[in-house]
């Protein structure tokens, strides 16, 4: 496969002719050498950007539909092959890594669809004085940042729609985790996208990469996916040419379940919502509420659903909780637990991390965390749960909603009526009503306050890529 930069459809090296090490988090070992491209590298990948800009734009929406059709067509018959290369760099299990692949696809197929609905309108201005007519065209060359937790679902969430409504784009893939990226770019190529449409630029200087882009007169959108704290400086950044930012950031769920809900189901949703991709979603419930009376059933429920998994390489069949990203992923993990337990939690099952090579922690349950407690207050990113009991549920919404974050929260219960009431108070921008995976290309993904602007998916995300541009007509 392909490890070197696409700049207007050309595969190069770097201009620096430096490589960027992509590691194994199973072993630890390097896996491939992918090329570093320099700011040199991102203002060469605009400019080809800006010239295949204006053709696919002209192209009709039909076609350019036809052209996602068939990347959704051919992204599905590699799913092996990409899920071979998400284990390989990110470390997830096979199960989880084919159903991303699936999940990643879906999004062309989706945005093939959406490609000729993009609707303007037209009616009569109050005075009757002339007609007004309002049309979405495409906003120009967008800039994209993806991370490493989903190799193949992060790019393709922004590139299909990207694609659908007409615009070339520019891509950082993850440092981490790049060889994925790189391979979707590559099939694109056969699925009909014009050279130049898409750029893909590595590097190890995300700083520069970031500067060089930002700066080129043709870049007018970026969309970013991250953490909240490279996000604001993001934010600041693209405010120097006042781009357009669309950004999906950082997540600190809570996770609800009262005493009347089914806990079994609770236990398995609990299970989805916490380990899913070995626990490194930003959607994963980061912080554990439940109602007192249910409390004792459910850490213990949740500890033996946790102690039973399998930790190892997610290449093995049986394995459920693959590696960590790095070495200091993993450090933060034990940091945060040892600060927890100091702080009077009790691990009930795991609370370590596992010796030997590859960045491995164990799936751990933490009982008594009071709620406000350090652990709650930062985004884990790992298989720990800290679970709280309450009594109160104002005070425990009060709780839920202490946070700069509002990506995600989950909600258990049999009272439907309750579970609405609730769901409706926790500032988040996407609710679990009892289920454990809300993600879907059909919905609008996205967060309020700190966890970002702007959504993904649903017919809203093709929209975020479209300008609006109103027309007085008279006749």
């Amino acid at each position: 496969m392909q490890t070197q930069m696409l700049i207007g459809g050309d595969w190069r090296g770097a201009a620096g002719g430096e490589l960027i090490d992509v590691i194994d988090p199973a072993t630890g070992d390097t896996a491939a050498g992918v090329a570093a491209g320099t700011p040199a590298d991102a203002v060469a990948a605009c400019d080809a950007a800006a010239a295949a800009q204006p053709g696919w734009a002209a192209t009709a929406p039909r076609v350019r539909s036809e052209v996602l059709r068939d990347a959704h067509r051919i992204l599905v018959e590699h799913t092996d092959e990409l899920a071979d290369l998400i284990t390989l760099e990110n470390g997830k299990p096979r199960a989880d890594a084919i159903g991303e692949v699936a999940y990643a696809a879906e999004f062309f197929r989706w945005n093939a669809e959406e490609a000729v609905r993009i609707h303007g309108s037209i009616s009569v201005a109050p005075s009757g004085a002339n007609r007004i007519i309002t049309r979405h065209p495409p906003v120009g060359v967008v800039a994209m940042i993806t991370p490493w937790n989903f190799p193949a679902a992060m790019i393709t969430r922004k590139l299909a729609p990207a694609l659908a409504a007409g615009n070339a784009v520019v891509i950082k893939p993850p440092r981490e985790a790049p060889l994925t990226s790189l391979r979707v770019a590559e099939l694109l190529g056969e699925a009909g996208v014009p050279p130049g449409v898409v750029n893909l630029v590595p590097t190890a200087n995300s700083g520069a990469w970031l500067d060089a882009v930002v700066d080129h007169r043709a870049v007018r959108m970026l969309s970013f996916t991250g953490s909240t704290e490279v996000g604001r400086v993001l934010l600041k950044r693209c405010a120097d040419r006042v781009l357009k930012v669309v950004m999906e950031l950082g997540g600190n769920a809570p996770f609800v379940v009262f005493a009347d809900a089914d806990l079994e189901a609770a236990t398995a949703g609990a299970m989805v919502a916490k380990m899913r991709h070995s626990a490194e979603t930003c959607t994963a419930a980061n912080r554990f509420f439940v109602e007192a009376p249910a409390h004792d059933e459910f850490v213990e429920r949740l500890a033996a659903a946790m102690g039973a998994m399998k930790v190892g390489k997610g290449s093995d069949p049986d394995v459920t909780c693959g590696p960590m990203i790095n070495a200091a992923s993993v450090e933060n993990i034990d940091r945060l637990v040892r600060s927890a337990v100091d702080g009077g939690a009790t691990a009930v099952t795991g609370g370590s991390s596992i010796d030997g090579p590859g960045f491995f922690y164990e799936p751990t349950v933490l009982g008594g965390v009071e709620a406000g407690a350090p652990i709650t207050r930062e985004e884990i990113f790992g298989p720990v749960a800290p679970i709280s009991s309450f009594t109160d549920t104002d005070a425990m919404i009060a709780a839920a909603n202490d946070t700069e974050m509002g990506l995600i929260g989950y909600v258990y219960t049999q009272d439907l009526a309750k579970g609405l009431a609730v769901s409706e108070r926790i500032e988040a921008g996407m609710i679990g009503l009892n289920r454990g995976a809300v993600s879907d290309p059909a919905a609008p993904f996205g967060g309020m306050k700190q966890s970002g602007l702007g959504r993904e998916g649903a017919s809203e995300g093709i929209y975020e890529f479209c300008e609006t541009q109103y027309i007085a007509a008279e006749w």
